[in-house]
């Protein structure tokens, strides 16, 4: 049976404005990092987010 693709989780955070972030998914192999319009709820407009580094596990 054929092995599914490894999957990376991701953070993706606002360019613009008070902090706010979305969590994703995506492959292993893609090495660019990722750049989305979305919607903002505290700005109630879409705004570029950018990929960063997840945040370090709490116990």
């Amino acid at each position: 049976m054929a092995k599914k693709g490894a999957v990376v989780k991701v953070r993706l955070v606002s360019e613009e404005g008070p902090e706010y972030t979305y969590y994703t998914t995506k492959g292993r192999n893609i090495t660019e990092k990722m750049r989305f319009r979305k919607y903002h709820p505290a700005l109630r407009k879409h705004v570029w987010f950018v990929e960063k580094k997840m945040p370090p596990h709490k116990k």
